[in-house]
């Protein structure tokens, strides 16, 4: 339209629609979405790189995700067979119906779901990582990695205190932060009415690399919706509305063998979490729509991760026969709905907690139950606690291996949760708000350090795992900022 107009010229169009793109306020629009597919994707490969290198560069982490994933199908397919459940079938309208009319109150329904067994908790995936091996390392010629001492045995490079206080240097003890209530070096009240006055206006510009860098320090609890939101590029615009009630009308009509496995974890955690119980319904909502969303499949370009595949019956191998199942590539897992749990918290409407949601997942989450070498994936993490631990706490760590206590053993489930339901939740969101800032899962790693360190007096009079577990089984009270503070810049190193 605005090209037909007489003022525009063809010699100074380009210039014309630059001043467009900013009077319109699409400029902002499109630096976001950029901004936010580079937050995404992994730099480009070399150019000779085969494409699965895209997926995973370390062969035997892929193999290893090959057969931890045939591990998975099987328990979803034995299941199957012993109750004699299919994998999807379409729901008989009257069942249809029932379902639409409670849709917001499905937590009143106690259906029996004794038979069902999660697919795997986080302890049977441990011992996959426990086991995993670079078989080029088989004969021992690394003198310097044999010397770890910790329960996950593949050399990777992981930081070191110098290098996460370079990368972290935002949590430094002489900037402000929200979460910390008494910095010396400024009043808390006078840093936070002016940490709240920068975050509305990092909002009225609605540029999301500014809002990224300014998480960094905390969100305000009144903004950190909106600018959570915009750093994940989420606008919540009709269109993202409707494909919500698409999502929510294919769970109406179609039935799956993984709603009774999300209905059984939402029974298992949230349910029973003082934080969260209020929230059943959201999750309810929410997972099942992420079961039937096959957007969510983009995301495995860049996953160690592979979706799995289910036959129609009686075409069993027959590739055009082939779906992926559940529809979203993502089998849910003991403590899988604790991902949503907090989100519930900043957004009560259902399409944009969705949004939300799956922007966490397919940027951070996915990476926390998938074998990878990647920096924010689980098995680094793993290695990055126990590096620090043992460098920087040697006497703990040696006395709790000795004791057979190996300190990964506690801290797996916290950080394969990013610590939802284990910290509470003001302090829970502070630590995610890091995440988004940093772009980056490494922070869970420090802060399970950091725990270690905080109740090290206690756990060096610890005989066994049962008493080390005891110690740290209550997170609650403690206070995420302060503990990473202290652990990386008041450390010795």
């Amino acid at each position: 339209v605005s090209l037909h107009k007489p003022e525009i010229k063809l010699e100074s169009l380009k210039e014309d629609i630059k001043d467009f793109l900013k009077t319109s306020g699409w400029e902002k629009k499109l630096q976001n979405a950029v901004y936010s597919e580079l937050n995404v994707f992994p730099s480009p490969c070399h150019p000779a790189a085969p494409p699965e290198h895209m997926k995973e560069p370390l062969a035997y982490m892929r193999k290893a995700q090959g057969s931890w994933e045939k591990r998975i199908l099987k328990s979803l397919n034995s299941m199957c067979t012993e109750l004699s459940i299919p994998l999807a079938q379409k729901r008989p309208v009257s069942e249809q119906k029932e379902l639409l009319n409670k849709w917001n109150e499905m937590g009143t329904d106690e259906p029996d779901l004794s038979l069902f067994r999660p697919v795997y908790a986080p302890k049977d995936f441990l011992e996959v990582l426990m086991n995993l091996r670079n078989p080029n390392y088989e004969n021992g010629e690394q003198p310097s990695f044999r010397s770890h001492l910790g329960l996950i045995q593949v050399p990777l490079k992981v930081k070191d205190i110098p290098e996460l206080k370079e990368d972290f240097s935002e949590l430094g003890l002489n900037i402000g932060q929200l979460g910390i209530d008494d910095s010396a070096q400024v009043p808390p009240e006078f840093f936070e009415n002016e940490h709240v006055r920068v975050g509305q206006k990092v909002l009225a510009e609605q540029d999301s690399a500014a809002a990224q860098q300014y998480v960094r320090q905390g969100c305000p609890t009144a903004l950190r919706a909106d600018l959570w939101a915009l750093i994940l590029n989420i606008s919540n615009q009709p269109e993202d509305i409707l494909y919500y009630e698409q999502l929510k009308s294919n769970v109406i009509q179609h039935d799956l063998l993984v709603d009774s496995l999300i209905y059984k974890d939402v029974k298992l955690t949230a349910s029973n979490d003082d934080y969260y119980f209020v929230f059943e319904d959201y999750l309810y909502q929410v997972l099942l729509c992420f079961s039937r969303d096959t957007s969510v499949l983009e995301h495995f370009a860049y996953s160690s991760a592979t979706p799995p595949k289910s036959y129609i019956r009686g075409k069993l191998g027959m590739e055009e026969y082939a779906v992926f199942y559940p529809p979203n590539g993502v089998i849910p897992f003991h403590g899988f709905s604790m991902y949503v749990a907090p989100l519930c918290f900043l957004y009560h409407e259902p399409s944009k907690l969705y949004q939300i949601f799956r922007e966490m997942y397919v940027r951070f989450f996915f990476r926390l139950h998938s074998i990878s070498s990647h920096p924010s994936g689980i098995v680094s993490l793993c290695l990055l606690f126990e590096t620090l631990l043992q460098t920087h706490l040697p006497q703990l760590f040696y006395h709790l291996r000795e004791i057979g206590a190996q300190p990964l053993r506690i801290s797996f489930k916290w950080m394969v949760r990013a610590f939802s339901g284990y910290l509470a939740t003001d302090q829970l969101l502070l630590l995610w708000d890091r995440i988004l800032g940093y772009n980056s899962l490494e922070i869970l790693a420090v802060l399970a350090a950091a725990v270690f360190a905080f109740r090290a007096v206690n756990l060096m009079e610890v005989t066994s795992l049962a008493a080390a577990e005891a110690v740290l089984a209550d997170l609650s009270t403690l206070k995420v900022m302060p503990l990473l503070q202290i652990f990386l810049f008041a450390t010795v190193t």
